[in-house]
């Protein structure tokens, strides 16, 4: 009797021991576990092993172990690994329609923004993608953008004339603040605190978690909470990963990643509360650093003024008037 029970014990290890996944997923991504994204991405890696009964064995490489976002999309193409969430701006070249999401104060707020990226617009975005040989599988939220300055409070869009912002490479951000009479600086990210400590640049548009982080606040003597624009990431599959699956495991990859995204937004909102909340009681402890929340008058003014460059963006080959008009009438 003991022998049968060791025996069986035994067999049971070996046969746990030798399941072998049929796929290897291999995630990367560039930033660290503790983030949204990050931890999003763990989360799909464990739903998907789950649904997928161990079949396919899900890799995430957090904070750039395998690719920076900038030859992401090559790799994936090579099927060098199998899945990205790259910011729209590494985009720019295949598809520069995602720039979409760089139109200030065209989304009424983050239920309407992801009622664009579930409904019409969001699939016509995707399809662009897969057009070009990438699989397209859900929107990813960093957050809503905020304006600050070291120069003068930014409540009137005439504020901003005349004042230097630093912006990552975008011809919308570019036309942006030339609405205002601003100067668009591009600058790297990582150059955007000395550059606003020295006075290179005199302010910055950024999401609450990037200006915490990044400890923007501490060299900006004025914070605009406006929402006028927003960042985030679209995940991408590669096509040859993709294709190689069969139907049953396709559709464990879909609702994997449904019900990580519906993860990585509560993460997003919930980060981007907890770091304005480490913000304003920074400001209320040093008295260095002003917030100054909009009225809805004050907001309809900025929007009205930088809203007159979307017909520059009416082009397809830029972004194109359908899927604005369309973004504006999303219910």
């Amino acid at each position: 009797m003991k022998k049968l029970i060791i025996g069986t014990v035994t067999a049971a290890i070996l046969a746990t021991a030798g399941v072998a996944a049929d796929f290897t997923l291999k995630f990367s991504h560039v930033v660290s576990d503790n983030t949204p994204k990050g931890k999003a991405a763990r989360f799909f890696e464990k739903r998907l092993e789950e649904l997928s009964k161990g079949r396919i064995d899900v890799q995430v490489y957090p904070s750039s172990q395998l690719y920076k976002d900038n030859a992401v999309l090559k790799a994936l193409r090579l099927n060098s690994v199998q899945m990205a969430a790259p910011s729209f701006s590494k985009f720019g070249k295949i598809v520069p329609q995602l720039a979409l999401f760089d139109l200030p104060f065209l989304f009424k707020d983050i239920n309407h923004l992801h009622r664009v990226q579930d409904g019409e617009v969001g699939e016509k975005l995707k399809d662009l993608v897969r057009k070009k040989g990438i699989v397209a599988l859900s929107f990813w939220d960093n957050h809503f953008k905020q304006l600050s300055s070291s120069k003068k409070a930014l409540i009137k869009p005439e504020d901003a004339s005349g004042q230097k912002f630093r912006i990552m490479s975008s011809k919308v951000l570019e036309a942006q603040f030339h609405a205002v009479g601003a100067n668009p600086q591009m600058m790297p990210f990582s150059e955007v605190y000395s550059g606003l400590q020295q006075g290179v640049i005199d302010g910055q548009e950024n999401t609450n978690s990037n200006i915490f982080t990044k400890k923007f606040y501490e060299v900006q003597k004025y914070l605009t909470v406006s929402n006028h624009g927003y960042l985030g990431y679209l995940v991408v599959m590669s096509k040859k990963f993709w294709k190689s699956l069969p139907e049953d495991l396709q559709k464990n990859v879909i609702q994997a990643m449904n019900e990580a995204t519906q993860k990585e937004r509560q993460y997003a909102d919930e980060l981007n509360t907890q770091q304005f909340n480490e913000i304003k009681a920074y400001a209320q402890k040093t008295g260095k650093l002003e917030i100054i929340n909009l009225s809805s008058e004050q907001r309809q003014a900025w929007a009205d003024k930088v809203s007159t460059i979307y017909p520059e963006f009416y082009d397809k080959k830029k972004i194109g008037k359908e899927l604005i008009e369309k973004t504006l009438a999303t219910k």
